[in-house]
């Protein structure tokens, strides 16, 4: 006996017109965030900074992530950007690697070593360093996999050979008028940025290097300017709302641009050039950032 055909189910052709079209805008919104990811730009910025003499220019480039999403391609990239801007000082604000502890960090270096700058480069750890060195490990009591600390210097050492200097709570005069201070990864290391900040000479212009914008409330003192990365901006901003989420403790107070530290201090927060978690960013471009610094006008020193 033939069965009769059933008559057409209208609901469940409209669930399944709604799952292709979810699926459709998904998939285009994905290709459209990792399209985004990659597509960096640069980022021109101006500031007086006290002390200084005479114009600074400055190449800020962080949070790379190289080894999960990002490649020699994208770091080649970024070099060119910077060295054709011919700054007078490169700095680099960490999270460098996203990598196993084993993994070598030698294609990464013969990128940045290409870097040039007649002040030098510096450059500080972020988290994702850490986590590259083995620091996170929780399976040997927590205390990370044995031999992490040198592993972060010999990578240190590394750095050092490809012409970067890594700042771990300690600076620089890399100009008769300028300090440059590197303070530790707030997350995982052991930040003192009394200490970067030491060696400042009395009226000498101030620029201190954190991964992480949070020290910006709780700085011992007035300093210059203080370049971080870290949020990459959130990496995932929405129209109106800003980022859902940005990893500080202050939620999108210090999510990326010009914001304010303690005792006056102004900082500059980057997006950053790499991606963490997922390979996706929307309405928030990755970035090389060039800072024109200026000495004050004569009538505000």
């Amino acid at each position: 006996m033939q069965v009769p055909d059933s008559p057409p189910d209208p609901g469940r052709r409209r669930f399944l017109r709604g799952l292709l079209g979810s699926t459709l805008a998904l998939g285009t919104l994905g290709g459209v965030g990792v399209a985004q990811a990659y597509d960096f730009g640069t980022v021109r910025e101006e500031a007086a900074l006290p002390g200084l003499r005479s114009p600074l220019r400055v190449a800020f480039l962080t949070d790379l992530h190289y080894g999960l999403y990002i490649f020699g391609r994208q770091v080649r990239g970024w070099v060119d950007t910077a060295n054709a801007a011919r700054p007078d000082l490169v700095l680099l604000g960490g999270d460098f690697l996203d990598v196993r502890p084993s993994a070598d960090p030698a294609p990464l270096l013969t990128e940045l070593a290409r870097l040039r700058a007649p002040l030098g480069v510096y450059a500080v750890w972020g988290n994702h360093d850490y986590g590259s060195f083995g620091a996170y490990d929780r399976g040997v009591l927590g205390q990370g996999v044995p031999g992490w600390a040198a592993r972060r210097e010999k990578v240190a050492a590394a750095f050092a050979r490809a012409g970067i200097t890594v700042l771990r709570n300690e600076g620089r005069a890399v100009r008769d008028d300028l300090w440059v201070g590197g303070v530790d990864d707030l997350w995982r290391g052991e930040p003192d940025v009394a200490a970067a900040l030491a060696g400042a000479g009395e009226g000498q212009a101030t620029l201190l290097l954190s991964h992480n914008p949070d020290v910006l409330p709780d700085l011992p003192r007035r300093v210059g300017l203080v370049l971080s990365g870290h949020t990459h901006g959130g990496q995932i901003r929405l129209p109106l709302l800003g980022a859902p989420v940005v990893p500080s403790k202050y939620g999108q107070r210090y999510a990326m641009g010009w914001v304010p530290g303690a005792h006056g201090t102004p900082g500059y927060v980057s997006r950053g050039l790499g991606v963490s978690g997922l390979p996706l960013r929307n309405l928030c471009p990755p970035e090389v950032t060039l800072l024109t610094l200026r000495p004050l006008p004569k009538a505000d020193r």
